[in-house]
């Protein structure tokens, strides 16, 4: 089902009532669930399990590798980073980047039967360099890191192979060299393209620069360019958020990511550097946000879902099509449910019913890894009840519809007798347009797409259960 937005949002009564703190549900149960008693030894079970199973050779593995280095602070920022000059910090780090690579490559290659071929090495086919900012790193220090990737897994052909770029950071040399290491794929920062709110963020890079590296990018052959965008930041007015998305449409990125910034000064210290008082209120950060859902549906993208949007031909599109999209810690995917390595510090793994995350410290990360274990400083086992509302809010999250019978049969429940209480608050929903009731399902409307994380949250049972919401960004 392709998802297309061209109506009003709902009334500003409504959407003041659903302008709440919540999850942006990249998992579930999401990872502030973590606890600190999940350890290595239940992450190498994890990965033992996954062997013996045989799922090795029919699901390949999605790699996230974290880059946490940045030359310069983005005031807007709430990634895990450490801001320095000093590149020579990265060599240590890929040394510690290669111990855990090879205690990963132990397990998988320790149980099950992989293809010969390959003298037991896993099979990766997608994988994504995330920060911080990856093109920190030196050409050289990239080829190492990607040299030492393949010395413990194969990457597939035909897999999405994924580098984002801070545009200030990059030229048509460094494009080439990261076209012969094996990405096909680069996701570039831009979030405004107005001089006024890029001074507010500290983050300047007139457009010009951005278009001539998108047109470097295409003559090098990249199969997809991504563009992240921010609404909501400092002085940003409707007006200027409509010349940066004309922009943007007229470089014709294959996706496109608009995210809603998320102001929590008292989480994220560079976010303090920032004056409230500049940042545009709901109303005007929901009428951006229908303004780019118009704008990019005039230009040909189709909405994937929430916060992303893809040219008809982009695999992301397709997948959202074929009823195959996913999501991950990364955003929507390509991948349905694939086990993610997540590798360096701060990183999150899945493998099966099992999350994990590395420690959020270099020096943690270090001690870990000298000591010859996982890095691994908390996590989680699901249980039953968490595979099924997870299965109910990816589908949510992904599809925008929910269908009683494959949940049912899946899972083995009633669907309507198990989320009996659930589906009082999805009347309510209805009752305000925000989704449909059919006799095999429920449907997000176009007008509920603003909300979708709000219809999300109805089944999610941590969240029912404490109504903590304060470390959560605000929906809208």
């Amino acid at each position: 089902m392709t998802t297309t937005l061209t109506n009003s949002p709902p009334p500003m009564e409504v959407l003041r009532r659903f302008d709440q703190s919540g999850p942006r549900y990249t998992s579930y149960p999401t990872a502030d669930r973590f606890v600190e008693a999940y350890a290595p030894d239940d992450l190498a079970a994890a990965i033992a399990s996954r062997m013996m199973s045989g799922r090795t050779a029919a699901h390949p593995l999605s790699v996230y590798i974290h880059v946490p280095f940045c030359e310069s602070l983005c005031y807007y920022c709430a990634c895990n980073k450490i801001i320095t000059k000093h590149h020579d910090k990265a060599d240590e780090y890929l040394h510690y980047l290669g111990k855990e690579l090879q205690l990963y490559a132990d397990l998988f290659s320790a149980q099950g039967s992989e293809p010969k071929a390959h003298s037991g090495k896993s099979h990766v086919n997608q994988l994504h360099f995330g920060g911080g900012t990856p093109t920190f790193l030196s050409d050289a220090q990239l080829a190492k890191l990607m040299s030492s990737l393949r010395q413990h897994f194969v990457l597939d052909e035909g897999g999405e192979y994924a580098i984002e770029i801070d545009p200030r950071t990059v030229n048509a040399s460094r494009l080439a060299h990261l076209k012969t290491l094996g990405f096909n794929r680069i996701s570039l920062g831009v979030q405004d393209f107005d001089p006024s709110v890029q001074k507010a963020i500290h983050r300047i890079q007139p457009f010009e620069s951005v278009e001539r590296l998108m047109s470097e990018a295409r003559e090098t052959g990249f199969q997809s360019i991504n563009m992240d965008l921010i609404y909501g930041l400092p002085n940003q007015t409707l007006p200027s958020v409509q010349k940066t998305l004309e922009r943007v449409i007229s470089l014709r990125p294959e996706r496109i990511a608009l995210y809603a910034y998320a102001h929590l000064p008292e989480r994220f210290k560079p976010q303090r550097r920032i004056d409230a008082a500049q940042l545009p209120n709901a109303a005007d950060k929901t009428a951006m946000l229908e303004l780019a859902l118009k704008m990019f549906a005039a230009a040909g993208y189709v909405y994937v879902g929430m916060d992303h949007f893809a040219l008809p031909t982009d695999s992301l599109a397709v997948a959202k099509r074929q009823g195959r999209l996913h999501r991950n810690f990364q955003g929507y995917s390509t991948q349905p449910d694939s086990d993610l390595l997540g590798l360096g510090v701060s990183a999150i793994g899945k493998i099966g019913v099992h999350y994990c995350q590395n420690a959020k410290t270099l020096q943690e990360y270090y001690d870990h890894l000298e000591q010859g274990a996982l890095p691994v400083a908390r996590g989680m086992a699901l249980g039953r009840d968490d595979v099924l509302r997870r299965a109910v809010i990816m589908s949510i999250m992904c599809q925008g519809s929910v269908n009683y019978e494959s949940i049912e049969l899946a899972h083995l429940i009633d669907f309507q007798h198990y989320f009996e209480r659930e589906m009082d608050q999805i009347k309510a929903m209805a009752h305000d347009g925000l989704v449909q009731m059919r006799d095999d399902g429920i449907e997000v409307t176009d007008a509920g797409w603003y909300v979708v994380r709000a219809v999300a949250m109805v089944f999610d049972r941590y969240l029912q259960a404490d109504r903590t919401r304060q470390r959560y960004s605000r929906i809208i």
